[in-house]
Parts: C-alpha cells; structure tokens; sequence
C-alpha cells in the first residue's frame, strides 16, 4: 500500500519539475522530499526518478505512478471537501487571479455576493495574463483563476488543474469610424481587399506571449499578412481610445465592448473568431470558497455582456 504523503511527493515534483520547488509547495525540506521519494522507490520496485542535470525528472514508471497519483489525491481532496461541507462555514483567504476583462464584468457582482453570503471569507484579486498566472496557481500562490481561450489558440494548463468554461463570446475588429472598412458589417477573413485594408492598418494589442496577441498573429500570417502591431497594450479599453482617434485597430472581445469611446464601429469576421471565459483551479485544492465563488460568478454571467448593436460602439 503507497503512502498518500509520499504520492503527494511525487506529484509535486512532476508539477514543479525539482525535489527543492515541490519542498516549497509541500512546506517540507528538500531533504524530506527525496526521503519520501526514496521510500516510495522501494515500495514500488521501480527507480521513479533519475538524474537530469542539477535536477531530476521521473522515469517512464514514475510517470505513470504520478498519473495515479494526481487522481488518487483529487479523489481525496474532494471527499475531504464533501465532508468539509457538511455544516462548514465558507471563510478565510480567498485568491483569485484574472484577465483584465473578465475581472471588470464578472467579478463585481460575484464579490457583492460573496460579501454578503459569507461575511468571513476574505477574497483578494489580482489581474494578468493566464502565461503568468497558471504558474502561480500551480505554485499554490492562487486557488482561482479566470482565463481566456481563443478558438485559434486553446488554452493549454497543466496537469491537476481543472477548467470549467463561463461564456463564450464573439471577438470583433474594433476600426475607427473614419477607416475605409468601417461602413462594413462584416470582415470576411478570406477576401482579398479586405486583408489588404487590414495589411495597411496599424494594431493596438495585448503583449507578446499572451492569447489575443498569439490570435492577431495568426489569424492574419496564416492569411498572407504580416499584422503591423505599434501599441502593447494590456486593457482593451485603452486600445479601443486608440481605435476611436483612428491610430489603430484592436481585436476586442464581446464583453469588452462596452464602455466604448465614441467613433468606434465593431466587426464581425467570417469566420467568426471567438473566446472562452474559463474558471481554472488545482482539482486538489477545490475548497469550500473556491465552489462559493464559482457560484457567484455563474450568477453574474447571466448579465456580463449587455447587447450592443453591431457596428455602434458608443452607450445607449
């Protein structure tokens, strides 16, 4: 019979990759950590690990071994769950990360509920990008996360990490009134003169690494363009006031839209381009406020993304 606290071991190095960073996850020493791993070699009658550099990486049988591992410790952390919620209260800290976009149209709401449902819970909110938060949850540093995932670039997580899709929602063209594409309805990606009007535009976006940057690139090189991006920019809403003076064109995703400045028009593409709002945690560590919280986010997403005409970027 293994010991669950020497699978929890080895899981933790497969996640974090070295004895030392899974020490800091579990609050142990590494030296701890490699007696755990040492014992469990002898239990299974198979070397688990083997030497890769300064570090380690797990052998074909200590892969496998970790696989079980992970469902074993998320069969256990769910039971501890159900049982935790029998007559528990939800409270204490709660850390949740997010992209800008869904923070602002779905948190709110979520954290006014909170706030009066379970007084004793304790959330914090961070904004980024899914590439510099899905690290920090694995680390432990975070319990939940909203992320993006665009249709041409699907989000990849780790092992041991759960996802569950909010809402999915179109992503438009966001072009200044004055551009010669804005009496449009729709871009048709597949046209050439419409390609050459987006050749000959210049785009605000998110920075490198992250989806809506990966999306702009593709959707366009894929196509023959080479997208002539000048504005990193993080906060759609803040490339959209570039969009409005006609310096440049954005992708803006549907919840996004909403405050626009005036004298944006929005665009539907053909195909339609499209992403998710996901809720990512650790399948472990599904505690009592990460399931209050996700509840209250399921009942913000009913009103998210208000309906705005297509092509009328101002409110009202």
């Amino acid at each position: 019979m293994f010991s669950i606290d020497r699978l929890r071991a080895l899981a933790a190095v497969a996640t974090h990759g070295s004895i030392a960073r899974a020490a800091r996850t579990l609050h142990m020493t590494p030296s701890a950590v490699s007696q755990q791993l040492a014992k469990l070699e002898r239990e299974a009658g198979h070397a688990l690990l083997q030497p890769h550099g300064r570090s380690v990486r797990l052998t074909h049988a200590g892969r496998v071994l970790a696989g079980h591992a992970d469902r074993l410790i998320a069969q256990l952390a769910s039971a501890q769950a159900d049982l935790a919620d029998l007559g528990s209260e939800v409270l204490g800290p709660l850390r949740i990360g997010g992209v800008g976009s869904a923070v602002r149209t779905l948190l709110p709401d979520a954290l006014a509920a909170l706030a009066a449902e379970h007084p004793r819970l304790t959330p914090t909110v961070v904004d980024g990008e899914a590439v510099d938060l899905l690290p920090r949850l694995v680390d432990g540093e975070l319990d939940l996360l909203l992320v993006e995932s665009w249709t041409t670039r699907p989000l990849a997580v780790p092992e041991g990490v759960t996802l569950r899709t909010l809402i999915g929602e179109e992503v438009y063209v966001a072009l200044s009134v004055h551009h010669p594409l804005a009496g449009r309805s729709t871009i048709d990606l597949a046209a050439h003169a419409d390609l050459r009007a987006l050749a000959d535009t210049a785009w605000a976006c998110c920075p490198p690494g992250t989806e809506p940057h990966d999306t702009l690139l593709q959707t366009l090189r894929t196509r023959g363009v080479e997208p002539d991006i000048r504005y990193l920019l993080a906060d759609h809403l803040t490339q959209l006031a570039l969009v409005s003076r006609n310096v440049a064109a954005s992708l803006t995703p549907a919840m996004s839209r909403r405050p626009a400045p005036p004298d944006v028009r929005f665009l539907a593409t053909c195909p339609a381009l499209r992403r998710d709002i996901r809720a990512a945690w650790l399948a472990r560590a599904q505690s009592p406020p990460v399931r209050a919280c996700l509840s209250a986010i399921a009942a913000a997403v009913a009103t998210a993304v208000p309906e705005v005409p297509d092509g009328d970027g101002e409110e009202g």
